[in-house]
């Protein structure tokens, strides 16, 4: 206790109110946050940086603290009155979520069978095991979504990554809209902003850890995706899912080279930038990126000057901003703070990690993603906006990037199998630090927390799991080295199940979940060529193959229907798209219901194989005020298929089939039937066929709060 009150002494003062106010009273914290919204989709352009400065940001977050620590005893007294009817209801003191994103039920049986998941197998004879019923699409947004509003996607509004803007079919973020400030003054060569950035949240309908938080039940939400901005509740939250990175897109890393060309790359799964760097006897220079100056006239982009050097021992060192980096061959760096300058006295901060991969000509270096520094972060990452500050203090520095996990760089060959399994595993540990922080603190309420590593990992590495993938190479040694990659994975969840029930007790309800499992990704299925095959859509005049992005070369005076994004099509309506020419009404729906029996059960003929299980009417699987929002058409592919990369960017190939030969090889984007996630509990549950929208209802019910009326699911105890 000395060592831990000296700690507090010793650390900023926002910090010290952080800690004192979670540790002293973790039921009783409450700070505001500010709104500050910003996020890229999976696929698709950057939304840039609304930038608010981290003293601000401090400021703010420090005042939060203090105001919390000072009227606490007023507020302990209002929530300990207002959830005592919870109190008295509940079954249970403490309810534990554990999200295992993408955990495959036919690997767990497997696995369950094999022996080699002796926790779940436990748990599974204590308590219960199912599948988990999942979304249409069961994309992550989507599902997630689901889980925390306990509604379908007419009601919660996301259907995807992104969206087509109507008025110009350009894809954009289906969660969030970000403008720049309304108000500026010029002052120089500045521009100082006299408004805030103007920010709409568009993930609809309410989260269950607020409607606890109205019943007086406190709780701790760590990484659950699309939780970006932060929600204001009774509790703390760790945002994930369109957290940006400093550069305001969903994750840029740098690659440094003496060779090749400069460019950026931000296609498909994700991208970053070739940078070339110029050698001087034994030192390399070059230039970081980083955000584009949002207080300069010209929107100059922001950049620090680094310099590698190798010393007379052989050994190299990274010079960087003011910081000092040892760089030893193929190892990461630890998280090296960096600070953008980006006006007198204001600096936007982030943090990353280096990889020399060769000194020597051609010298190559990779950087990930510059992630927002938690600790002085450019905008609120979390509810109360000090909290991730106290995270920072009391762990570390952590990755903050929504998208951690840096798939691109093994797409595109810039760090191997094994540094992106490193990287991958070290942002793992990062979450159970702070996972374990929070079971530790809150004894009673909610801890939720999202593990994105099985996602992430079964994305780059079915390849190896699949004998039939066209992406699994030659390479037998290679092969033989990330064959059982998957597998390891699996039993490594295990050990943090098991870790897990150690440190709940008997009133605690234990909940391990998948938004949804996972299945190859062999053959991509091209939507846009297939509609210009008969007759849908068509493209500009001499084009026969578009390979600019985001339907550029549609002809929109002909074209009926459209696909962008990774969930299906939309008609080209007159009155809703900009150049639309389908009546609304009944010819949409006409047209709607003519793609869906003409998709259902596409074959791919050079395989011998349907591609496509079903495609359905939004209207036969969404209910709520915001349908008119989703595709017009869901497709629900077949196991080894998924819409295609060109598609998925608004392209359109000369072939409607493709093999997918991409490191990202394994997927989920298919039919919901074909791909539902786990459900393992302490608790014994009723429901035979369980579904995501279920989990919302369930905890409530176990911690003694009514269902609001507008959640779709029902309690899993109703029949227990």
């Amino acid at each position: 206790m000395l060592y831990q009150a000296m700690r507090i002494l010793l650390a900023p003062l926002c910090a010290v109110a952080a800690y004192v106010w979670l540790c002293a009273t973790p039921q009783l914290a409450q700070a505001q946050s500010v709104d500050v919204d910003l996020c890229l989709g999976y696929i698709g352009p950057g939304a840039g940086i609304a930038l608010f400065g981290s003293f601000l940001a401090v400021l703010i977050a420090m005042f939060s603290a203090f105001f919390a620590l000072l009227t606490w005893p007023l507020r302990w007294l209002w929530r300990f009155f207002r959830g005592r009817k919870a109190r008295s209801k509940a079954k249970v003191r403490r309810v534990v979520i554990l999200g295992l994103d993408g955990l495959d039920p036919d690997l767990v049986d497997q696995y369950l069978k094999e022996g080699i998941l002796p926790n779940l197998a436990q748990l599974k004879e204590e308590g219960s095991y199912t599948r988990l019923g999942t979304t249409w699409p069961p994309l992550s947004p989507v599902a997630w979504s689901s889980f925390s509003t306990g509604s379908n996607p007419g009601k919660h509004n996301i259907f995807d990554f992104i969206s087509p803007n109507r008025t110009d079919y350009r894809p954009r973020m289906s969660s969030v809209r970000v403008r720049p400030p309304s108000r500026t003054m010029p002052l120089g060569k500045y521009r100082v902003p006299l408004s805030r950035p103007q920010i709409d949240r568009l993930r609809k309908s309410k989260p269950f850890w607020n409607v606890l938080g109205e019943a007086g039940v406190f709780s701790a939400v760590l990484r659950v995706p699309i939780t970006f901005p932060p929600d204001k509740f009774y509790g703390v939250q760790l945002s994930a899912m369109c957290v940006p990175d400093l550069r305001g897109t969903q994750g840029t890393f740098a690659f440094f080279t003496e060779e090749g060309q400069e460019g950026l790359c931000l296609e498909g799964d994700a991208g970053g930038q070739t940078l070339l760097v110029k050698r001087d006897g034994s030192t390399v220079k070059g230039l970081l990126p980083g955000p584009d100056n949002p207080l300069r006239e010209d929107g100059t982009r922001s950049s620090l000057p680094l310099q590698v050097k190798r010393n007379s021992k052989g050994k190299v060192a990274l010079h960087v901003g003011d910081q000092h980096v040892e760089l030893p061959p193929n190892e990461y760096t630890d998280w090296v703070r960096l600070a953008f300058p980006l006006a007198p006295g204001v600096k936007a901060r982030g943090l990353c990690r280096f990889l020399l991969k060769s000194f020597d000509a051609p010298f190559e270096m990779y950087c990930t993603p510059v992630n927002i520094d938690p600790d002085k972060p450019v905008m609120p990452i979390s509810h109360p906006p000090v909290y991730s500050t106290y995270l920072a203090k009391q762990h570390g520095p952590y990755a903050t990037l929504g998208l951690a996990e840096d798939t691109g760089s093994l797409s595109e060959q810039r760090v191997s199998e094994k540094a992106f399994l490193k990287q991958a595993y070290d942002i793992d540990e990062e979450r159970q630090t702070m996972f374990f922080d929070s079971l530790q603190k809150v004894r009673r309420g909610l801890v939720a927390c999202v593990f994105d590593g099985p996602d992430r990992i079964q994305h780059m590495f079915w390849r190896f799991h699949d004998e039939k993938h066209p992406a699994r190479g030659e390479d037998e040694s290679n092969i033989a080295a990330y064959r059982d990659t998957i597998r390891n994975m699996y039993v490594r969840m295990d050990r943090l199940v098991g870790r897990t029930k150690e440190s709940v007790d008997k009133g605690t309800a234990l909940i391990v979940m998948s938004d949804h499992g996972f299945k190859p990704f062999r053959r991509g299925v091209d939507l846009n060529a297939w509609l210009l095959e008969h007759g849908y859509l068509f493209l500009k005049e001499n084009t026969r193959v578009s390979n600019v992005a985001y339907l550029e070369e549609v002809d929109w005076a002909r074209t009926r229907a459209y696909a962008i994004g990774l969930a299906g099509i939309f008609v080209n309506q007159r009155g809703r798209e900009s150049e639309g020419i389908v009546s609304s009404g009944r010819e949409s729906q006409d047209l709607a219901k003519e793609l869906c029996n003409r998709l259902t059960g596409l074959n791919d003929t050079e395989c011998g194989e349907v591609a496509v299980h079903q495609a359905v009417c939004r209207e036969d699987v969404y209910h709520g005020p915001y349908v008119e929002a989703a595709p017009d058409v869901i497709i629900g592919y077949n196991v080894g298929y998924r819409v295609s990369w060109d598609t998925a960017n608004g392209k359109c190939a000369s072939r409607v089939f493709s093999d997918n030969v991409k490191a990202w090889s394994g997927d989920h984007c298919i039919h919901p039937e074909l791909v539902p996630g786990i459900l393992f509990s302490n608790t014994k549950l009723g429901n035979e066929m369980p579904n995501i929208v279920d989990l919302a209802p369930t905890v409530l019910d176990l911690l003694g709060v009514s269902k609001p009326a507008y959640m779709d699911g029902n309690s899993l105890l109703c029949a227990s």
